[in-house]
């Protein structure tokens, strides 16, 4: 597949994700942390026409002046952008002239494509990436959208996510001390947060074979470990009694029966299926209520090839922090991931819901402890 049919496939994808709403799902905005999917379908053309259209295809026009405002997410060196929270207020312009904003981009991207430029080329491949990336959040947030619905509607009757199982026997690999290379080093494309591949030492550990699953997440929490104080890190207590967290997100007590919402609408609860939507805090109290604890990112990934992964992004015990020596592109592309450095937590793999092909051993995927509305769960060292 040539870069021009890359593109194209990529951004049919984001569309076909959205064809199952209705136009009053793409504007709501429960909570900051997710965003409309009208917003994700404009930033995601906005990024083509920022970093190419604008600087690199001679006499193009913006589509419309307001849409760097409206859709720049954390750019600064763009300029002035919306707030975060206030994405959901967006409700012009309509759907439908978003629309009309990616068959603009994408016509313009045609010719600039066809252009014999390593520059463009190279910022497209990341502008393909960036729009595979929101692909998967679009369904995290379109799932989180729907969830807030007390119908529980159904987005798609035929996502069974949430009943995958392990497929792997359980038990666990047992990995010899030494040193062990990390880092992206291969064909193909990678992010900046990748690179600096150096060489870690490890000392002997055992990682579980399987992820967690929902009956093993349910003898913690009949165990009342969302009520001992004694599992959890400091700041997870907090967030556990300020909010009076006692399941997992999605899961509802209702007539005696665990359920929970999925993106095929409300379910009975799998036991034997994998747990999923916990964040580090109570991935981290689950390990220190079974005696154990979970990997670093070092351990997950110098075992990676004989583990069976990518059904749930997987938490790790390893702050988001550079490699040796990163350094940040100047401009706004340097603003990717570099400045994102600081109070968040890595995790690895992949998840049900991430765009075809879009994963590999060293991807660093990165959120803040306290954030479970992805599809992430729990693989287990000692």
């Amino acid at each position: 597949m040539n870069l021009l049919e890359h593109y194209h496939t990529t951004r049919q994808y984001s569309e076909e994700l959205c064809s199952l709403l209705q136009t009053e799902d793409y504007v709501p905005q429960p909570v900051a942390f997710v965003s409309p999917p009208k917003w994700h379908l404009a930033h995601t053309t906005w990024f083509f026409e920022q970093f190419i259209l604008t600087k690199h295809l001679p006499d193009y026009k913006v589509f419309d002046e307001d849409f760097c405002f409206l859709f720049n997410s954390y750019y600064n060196n763009v300029g002035d952008r919306t707030f975060r929270a206030e994405r959901g207020a967006i409700t012009r312009p309509t759907v439908q002239q978003v629309y009309e904003y990616r068959r603009y981009v994408d016509m313009h991207m045609e010719l600039a494509l066809q252009l014999k430029d390593d520059e463009i080329h190279e910022l497209a491949e990341l502008g393909i990436n960036h729009e595979q990336q929101h692909q998967e959040l679009l369904l995290t947030d379109i799932k989180y959208i729907l969830g807030c619905n007390p119908t529980f509607p159904v987005y798609n009757e035929d996502i069974e996510w949430e009943n995958q199982e392990n497929k792997t026997e359980a038990g666990f690999t047992p990995i010899n001390e030494g040193v062990y290379e990390i880092g992206f080093n291969d064909e193909g494309f990678s992010y900046d947060n990748e690179h600096g591949r150096h060489k870690v030492y490890l000392h002997n550990y055992e990682i579980a074979n399987t992820l967690v699953t929902n009956a093993e997440y349910m003898e913690f929490m009949e165990s009342n470990g969302y009520e001992d104080f004694n599992y959890w890190l400091d700041e997870g207590w907090v967030w556990v009694t300020e909010n009076q967290v006692k399941a997992p997100l999605y899961w509802h007590r209702i007539n005696g029966k665990w359920m929970h919402f999925t993106l095929s609408g409300l379910q009975e609860i799998n036991p034997d299926a994998i747990l999923t939507h916990i964040n580090f805090y109570e991935a981290a109290a689950f390990a220190e209520w079974k005696g154990m604890r979970l990997p670093t990112e070092f351990e997950w990934e110098a075992v990676a090839q004989k583990l069976n992964w990518g059904q749930r992004w997987e938490w790790t015990n390893s702050a988001y922090l550079p490699y040796p020596g990163f350094t940040k592109p100047e401009g706004a592309v340097g603003e990717y991931n570099g400045k994102f450095m600081i109070n968040q937590m890595v995790l690895r793999g992949k998840s049900c819901a991430t765009s075809p092909k879009h994963g590999r051993a060293t991807y660093r995927n990165f959120f803040h402890p306290d954030e479970r509305w992805q599809f992430n769960g729990i693989r287990l060292v000692k």
